[in-house]
C-alpha cells in the first residue's frame, strides 16, 4: 500500500468501476507503459482527475491526469472535439510558463477520451484553508489579490478566460506558500461546444459553478471581467467563510448582500462591491482597473493628508526627522511662524541651511 492510499468513498468506487483509471487505481499496472495511478483526486461534470506518478523518469515525480469525457455522438462531432481540445491544449500549454498555473506536461486522445498531464503542485485549496482556520482578514484578503490579479492580467493577454475561479481551484503551494491556479474551463467549454448534435442544436453545456459565475456567464457568453466577478466572490468567501448561496441577495439588483458579514475598511468595501456588480457596466473590465483601485486604496490616507491647505503647527515636523536632521526647536517654532504653507519636506529644508549658515558663523 503506496502513502496515497486512502479510505474509498462509494463515488470513488463507482469511478474505479466504471473508467480505466479507477481500475489501476491502486494497483502497479502502468497507464501507458509511463505512469501508475495513485488515487483519485476529484470529479466534476466533465471528468475525474487522479494523482499519479511518472514510474519511466527518475525519482517518479508525481503528476495529474485529468480524464475528459465527452458525450460524442456522431464522428463530425469526435472530429470537432479532436480540433479543439488540440488547439485548447496548446494555448494550456504556453500559459504553463507561468510559475502560478500548473505547467502542462502531455496531452493525447485515445478510446474517444481526452488527458491531460500537468504538473502536480501539493497544498491546501483555499477552500480547505478557510475551513480549517477560519475567515481571514481584510490584510490577508489583499495580500491574495496583489498575488492573484497579475495572474489575470497574465491570462487575458492571453486571450483566456479561466471561467471557473473558486477557492476549490486556488492551491496553495505547501512549498513556497504561493497561490496556483487549477483547473481552466476553457478546455471543458470548447470540447463541450464541439460535442453538439447539430450546428441548430442549442448548447446548453454550462462551464462554471453556481454563486462564483455571473449572470453572463450562465448566458454562455464570459467576459474577462467574469473572472473579476468569480475572484470577488472568492475574496468574499474568505473574509466570510461562507459560500454565496449561504448569504442573503438584494431583491432589487440580485447582488449578494455580504457587507454585514465582513470587517472591513469601507474604501475596500468599495472595491470588493465594484469587482461583483451584476451589470457588466458597472464592473471592473479589466484586472489592470482592480490593481490600479487598490493601489489607491493604499495610498489613499496619506494623500489625504498631504492635500491639507491649512498651516502647520509645531507637531508638523516629526520627531524622526528632527532626530535625524538634528534641528533645534527653536528653528522649528521660528519657521512655523510663516504664513506661506510649504510642504513638510521644503520646511526641514530650509530649517537645515539656516542651522548651516548659523553654524559658519559662530566659527
Amino acid at each position: 500500500m503506496n502513502r496515497f492510499s486512502q479510505k474509498i468513498t462509494n463515488s470513488q468506487q463507482i469511478i474505479s468501476q466504471q473508467t480505466q483509471l479507477g481500475q489501476m487505481c491502486g494497483s502497479k499496472r502502468l497507464f501507458r507503459d509511463r505512469y501508475e495511478i495513485l488515487q483519485i483526486l476529484g470529479r466534476g461534470g466533465f471528468g475525474v482527475t487522479f494523482l499519479a506518478k511518472n514510474a519511466v523518469l527518475p525519482g517518479n515525480p508525481l503528476c495529474v491526469i485529468k480524464q475528459l469525457c465527452p458525450k460524442v455522438t456522431s464522428p463530425q462531432s469526435w472530429q470537432r472535439a479532436c480540433m479543439r481540445f488540440e488547439k485548447e491544449a496548446r494555448t494550456l500549454g504556453q500559459l504553463g510558463s507561468h510559475s502560478q498555473i500548473p505547467m502542462l506536461l502531455d496531452y493525447f486522445q485515445t478510446n474517444g477520451e481526452f488527458f491531460l498531464i500537468q504538473e502536480y503542485v501539493p497544498g491546501l485549496t483555499l477552500a480547505r484553508e478557510v475551513r480549517q482556520t477560519g475567515p481571514k482578514s481584510e490584510a490577508s484578503v489583499k495580500q491574495f489579490l496583489q498575488e492573484l490579479l497579475p495572474v489575470l492580467q497574465y491570462l487575458h493577454k492571453h486571450h483566456v478566460i479561466h471561467r471557473d475561479i473558486k477557492p476549490q481551484n486556488l492551491l496553495r503551494c505547501e512549498y513556497d506558500r504561493r497561490v496556483v491556479l487549477i483547473d481552466f474551463g476553457a478546455v471543458k467549454e470548447q470540447l463541450a461546444d464541439a460535442c453538439e448534435n447539430s450546428i441548430n442544436h442549442a448548447n446548453t453545456n454550462f462551464i462554471g459553478t453556481r454563486g462564483f459565475a455571473p449572470p453572463e456567464q450562465f448566458s454562455l457568453r464570459p467576459v474577462y471581467a467574469s473572472d473579476i466577478y468569480a475572484l470577488g466572490i472568492t475574496c468574499i468567501y474568505m473574509l466570510t467563510a461562507k459560500s454565496p448561496l449561504e448569504l442573503d441577495y438584494d431583491h432589487n439588483t440580485g447582488e449578494i448582500s455580504w457587507q454585514k458579514h465582513v470587517n472591513i475598511s469601507n474604501s475596500f468595501a468599495q472595491i470588493l462591491g465594484k469587482m461583483v456588480k451584476i451589470t457588466l457596466e458597472d464592473r471592473f473590465k479589466t484586472a489592470d482597473e482592480v490593481i490600479k483601485a487598490l493601489g489607491n486604496d493604499r495610498y489613499s490616507p496619506n494623500l489625504a493628508n498631504c492635500l491639507t491647505t491649512q498651516k502647520l503647527n509645531n507637531r508638523s515636523i516629526t520627531q524622526h526627522e528632527i532626530t535625524k536632521y538634528e534641528i533645534t526647536k527653536h528653528e522649528i517654532i521660528q519657521y512655523e511662524n510663516y504664513d506661506v504653507y510649504m510642504p513638510p519636506v521644503a520646511r526641514t529644508a530650509n530649517a537645515i541651511r539656516k542651522l548651516r549658515a548659523r553654524l559658519k558663523e559662530t566659527r
